[in-house]
């Protein structure tokens, strides 16, 4: 009986095919370059995501649209059974008894009501009621999302935009600094960089996990400048900057850290292309000590310097 080794693939889960050239399957924000097609309405819906995840001005102006919407449904509900039904409307024209419905329905949804204006008959009391179970309901949700915002929890980890490849010892190093520009501390970090290369002659790629100067630090107070040693055994030993934009290299960062305010594992993400690689360049150090502890110019976190790379 033949027995058929198993074969060890490491693609990330990206696509090993990317026949396009400058193709980028992290993007430098951390989110995935994939789009897709042929997806049903329904299938591709998830609302809380889409509510947890926005940015807060559309988050602040999904909730004023929805909140205008909805009372100026209930409020032209209110002028169809009549405004007749309705004590307190004082509006002589359409209009003017629209935007005193309009008001009513939103002292009816927030269960603040004034006084001044009251349902009369059943219609009207049926619409106010259920108006304003909905606004409970919908208060509730928004409370609820509100709290998922603020709790969700995100690394904020700033990376530096380029990275170098600066001498390292006796041979070069891959290069790029992150630093944590919040106050909250992380603790256990840990980083992990993959990098796809384009096949010579081919439409495939090959993912390397590249070894690291250090993979892991327990504390990240300060910047850190993460190295990747281009040592015999690196996938990029021998190639220079020519080489790498031909191969379309594309180094793939993945930061996992212990959150001290979430009390959970936070996840960061960030890509570097071959033209967001200086050669040459090494990173300025940016630690000041003195009496009162260490400082950190966090602005500069791109500043470099040209210098001659070990042959």
């Amino acid at each position: 009986m033949k027995l058929y080794k198993k074969e060890k693939y490491n693609d990330l889960g990206l696509d090993t095919k990317a026949p396009s050239s400058g193709y980028r399957a992290l993007n430098k924000d951390g989110s995935f370059n994939v789009h897709k097609e042929n997806v049903s309405f329904f299938e591709g819906m998830n609302i809380f995501h889409s509510l947890v995840s926005m940015s807060w001005l559309q988050f602040l102006l999904v909730l004023a649209l929805a909140y205008f919407t909805i009372n100026l449904i209930f409020a032209s509900l209110y002028l169809l059974i009549g405004t007749e039904h309705l004590t307190g409307i004082y509006g002589t024209t359409k209009l003017d008894q629209f935007i005193e419905a309009f008001f009513f329905s939103a002292q009816t949804i927030t269960t603040l009501g004034y006084g001044q204006i009251a349902p009369l008959n059943l219609a009207a009391n049926i619409v106010a009621a259920s108006e304003s179970l909905l606004g409970l309901l919908l208060f509730a949700l928004a409370t609820g999302l509100m709290y998922g915002r603020f709790s969700k929890p995100v690394a904020s980890i700033k990376y530096s935009s380029i990275a170098v490849i600066a001498p390292y010892k006796a041979i070069n190093g891959f290069m790029f600094r992150v630093v944590n520009p919040k106050k909250n501390q992380l603790l256990e970090v840990e980083v992990n960089v993959n990098l796809s290369l384009k096949r010579s002659d081919s439409d495939l790629r090959d993912f390397y996990s590249l070894e690291l100067e250090r993979s892991k630090v327990v504390f990240f107070p300060t910047m850190w400048t993460i190295v990747h040693p281009v040592s015999s055994e690196s996938p990029i030993y021998g190639l220079n900057q020519q080489n790498l934009m031909e191969k379309d290299a594309e180094f793939i960062v993945v930061i996992k850290a212990f959150d001290e305010s979430f009390s959970q594992s936070v996840y960061s993400r960030s890509s570097y292309k071959a033209n967001e690689i200086k050669w040459g360049a090494k990173f300025t150090y940016l630690a000041k000590r003195d009496d009162t502890g260490l400082s950190i110019d966090v602005g500069r976190i791109d500043d470099t310097f040209e210098i001659d790379l070990n042959q």
